[in-house]
């Protein structure tokens, strides 16, 4: 095949439809969300599949309780602050109050924004003309991309056994530094294959050349174990349970345009700077570092409910939302019940909290204070309570 056929982009569209197919016939038989049947009155049935999940005897009496009175106590805050909110509300966090949900659509969409700009939309849209400009004859070069495209696959299982171990800041941060060494490697290396090539120096042109195509593999292996799948899971992990589909909307509108964005940026990056373009992409990997540190809260091991908990701190700040956080923990645990591995305030064995707390049907009104001065936080107040 001479890679102009058509088959070259109808099938890998096409082949797409089987797995398609087979979620779609397999996914009536999942069961619903607890959040979700919660969030809309069916609680007899959360609190069943809740008692599935969690297991009901044992060292497991008593997580499925905690955790359905959890999701109970911060579905009614979130109705109270978070209903009706439109996709421009959020935005701009109107009426979101201490759930500051235009923080968070913030995050989502500029962690989807830098996904791109670390690299990924040029290494896999313009991965032939990368390898052209390290000196890959353009046939050579169509079968290497694809060969490429086969390790990015690969790679993505990575993250299976490593996210949730190192959490999702961690995960990003080797990320950006792998990635950020590799594509100024790749674009040193083309630069010197270039040279070498107009010197007439063939072999030495080839063996840079061939380094430039390694460190392209490299980017791509570890993007797809590390920020290919931080920026999508998130949305899901940071908004409240009203707003939360609304939120992962958010973030493939920050997908939309990074990638549309550079996209159409890069043949003219590539037209103007030839190899220097992948330092721009190196550039940005280092930028992402300094950006999640002082931004992005971690969010792996904690519920929802503790979520809200992180983003009720007025400050931007992860370090305060962090400080904060605690401090409402161990004010509040009866909104932190469920278990979870080494972030609850219960006890991870047996779901059971720690010291003694709130857990009836009617929750009378709670006082969130924090006293902030020069070493501690501002003073601020919520109210839940179950009618």
């Amino acid at each position: 095949m001479d890679g102009k056929s058509s088959f070259v982009w109808r099938f890998p569209i096409a082949f797409q439809i089987i797995p398609l197919l087979f979620l779609f016939a397999i996914v009536w038989w999942f069961p619903e969300s607890p959040r979700w049947l919660t969030k809309v009155g069916r609680e007899e049935e959360a609190r069943y599949i809740l008692g599935r999940l969690r297991g009901e005897s044992g060292n497991d009496l008593g997580k499925a309780e905690a955790e359905f009175q959890d999701i109970r106590n911060i579905a009614e805050l979130e109705r109270k602050t978070a209903k009706g909110q439109s996709y421009f509300s959020m935005l701009f966090g109107i009426g979101s109050g201490k759930l500051h949900t235009g923080r968070r659509v913030q995050l989502v969409v500029w962690l989807q924004i830098m996904q791109e700009w670390i690299g990924i939309a040029g290494v896999t849209i313009y991965a032939p003309k990368i390898f052209e400009i390290a000196g890959i004859s353009a046939k050579n070069s169509q079968w290497i991309s694809g060969l490429n495209d086969i390790f990015y696959m690969f790679s993505t299982l990575i993250c299976v056994f490593t996210l949730d171990r190192i959490g999702r800041r961690y995960t990003l941060y080797w990320g950006s530094v792998g990635q950020g060494i590799a594509m100024f490697l790749a674009g040193g290396f083309s630069r010197i294959g270039i040279n070498a090539r107009a010197a007439n120096d063939l072999a030495k042109a080839d063996h840079y050349g061939n380094a430039a195509v390694a460190m392209v593999y490299i980017f791509t292996f570890v993007f797809g174990a590390t920020w290919l799948t931080v920026p999508w899971l998130y949305p899901a992990e940071i908004f409240p349970l009203e707003v939360r589909a609304k939120g992962n909307a958010w973030g493939v509108v920050g997908w939309s345009i990074g990638n549309g964005w550079l996209t159409l940026l890069c043949p003219v990056m590539f037209a103007a700077l030839g190899e220097k373009t992948l330092y721009i992409f190196a550039a940005c990997n280092v930028i992402t570092i300094p950006m999640v540190w002082a931004l992005y809260p971690e969010s792996n091991q904690r519920t929802l409910e503790e979520m809200n908990l992180l983003f009720a701190s007025d400050s931007i700040w992860n370090w305060e939302a962090e400080k904060n956080f605690a401090i409402l923990k161990a004010q509040n645990p009866e909104l932190v019940q469920a278990a979870e591995r080494g972030h609850s305030v219960v006890d991870p064995e047996t779901g059971l909290p720690r010291r003694p707390s709130i857990t009836s049907h009617n929750l009378d009104a709670t006082a969130l204070e924090v006293h902030h001065n020069e070493d501690s936080m501002i003073s601020e107040k919520q109210t839940f309570k179950h009618s």
